[in-house]
């Protein structure tokens, strides 16, 4: 008798171990193109609920009255936002406290009394940040359409948005017993906690490297394209699935990943969210480490940068879709100015 409940409890026990590594509840799969096509899209409806809650965008702020004066004739020192009603660019400010600075409010850019003075960094980084948006929502439709971003896309209520990424520090051979493990070999975050490169940022995101699995031209003609290659281009793609909360088959088809005539539409716009990642790194973002603080640089001394989990936070479209710039049109306007670039505002706050 006690061998038999023994054996029962032992029984049970593994029942529940086994049980334990599933995932509750049955994961859903989507069909995003003929059946048999490896096109399967498989999620979890507990998972998507829990991201769906926590990706809400806030409520827009009330409209102002159209036809006021330019921000520029009544405010001075408006580098960007100078064509917009003063009216619409007080709302604007608002918005942008709610969305960067909720806890310190117009102090986090502002110090004292002028507001036109540009004492703090964080006056000079948000400019260029201003610039940045209003490019994204004019140059970058190919990516963005008319849904569009604002401030809080990507930073969430925080001073700083949670997913940004800095040049990794140099690994240096013979640092460890392991030796030089070529960038790689290191589970990291970035790359879903594969052992790929954990580094498929600069190379794709601020550098031009060709993003590719397979040559498009014969060996004998110079084709490079090699195995430890390949394993850069999957890093990246570990990336771009963890950070959109999707499988590979979100935009190829599994039967033939290469193939653009088999893939999803999504695959084109991920093509243009590459590239534009590598415009705002290298033009807007990269030169502001001569702009921040310490305190605020990465271990090699560069400026915080972008990635596609910056916008995304795990969700297919940055907030599900959330339509941010239709209630915020001014930050689409190309501006008719030319803005100060970081160097020369810099020079603005020294005395």
């Amino acid at each position: 008798m006690m061998n038999t409940r023994n054996s029962l409890a032992l029984l049970l026990l593994a029942t529940v171990v086994l049980l334990a590594g599933c995932e509750r509840p049955r994961p859903d799969t989507v069909q995003r193109g003929y059946r048999g096509t490896g096109t399967v899209e498989v999620h979890n409806p507990r998972v998507t609920a829990l991201k769906v809650a926590t990706a809400q965008a806030p409520e827009p702020l009330a409209a102002v009255p159209a036809g006021g004066p330019a921000a520029s004739s009544v405010y001075k020192n408006v580098q960007v936002l100078g064509d917009v009603d003063a009216g619409e660019l007080t709302r604007l400010m608002l918005a942008m406290t709610q969305w960067v600075a909720p806890q310190q409010g117009c102090a986090y850019c502002h110090a004292g009394a002028d507001f036109a003075a540009d004492t703090l960094y964080t006056k000079v980084v948000a400019r260029r940040m201003l610039q940045m948006t209003r490019h994204i929502n004019s140059d970058w439709k190919t990516h963005v359409g008319d849904t569009g971003v604002t401030c809080y896309t990507c930073h969430r209520g925080q001073n700083v948005p949670s997913e940004v990424w800095f040049t990794p520090p140099a690994q240096k051979r013979g640092q460890s017993f392991a030796g030089n493990k070529a960038g790689q070999n290191a589970p990291a975050a970035s790359v879903a906690l594969a052992a790929l490169p954990y580094d498929p940022f600069t190379p794709f995101l601020s550098q031009s490297s060709d993003v590719r699995v397979v040559g498009d031209t014969p060996l004998a003609t110079g084709n490079r394209h090699s195995i430890k290659q390949t394993e850069w281009t999957y890093s990246l793609m570990m990336h771009m699935s963890d950070a959109l909360g999707v499988n590979c088959t979100y935009c190829h088809n599994s039967r033939s990943f290469t193939s653009w005539d088999t893939s999803t539409p999504q695959r084109a716009t991920a093509w243009y969210g590459i590239r534009m990642a590598r415009d705002l790194n290298s033009q807007y973002l990269e030169s502001l480490s001569k702009v921040v603080p310490a305190h605020r640089l990465g271990s090699e001394g560069d400026a915080p940068k972008l990635n596609c989990a910056t916008c995304h936070q795990a969700a297919f479209k940055p907030l599900y879709g959330a339509p941010m710039l239709k209630d915020y049109p001014q930050l689409g306007v190309v501006a008719h100015a030319a803005a100060a670039a970081p160097e020369e505002a810099v020079a603005q706050t020294k005395p």
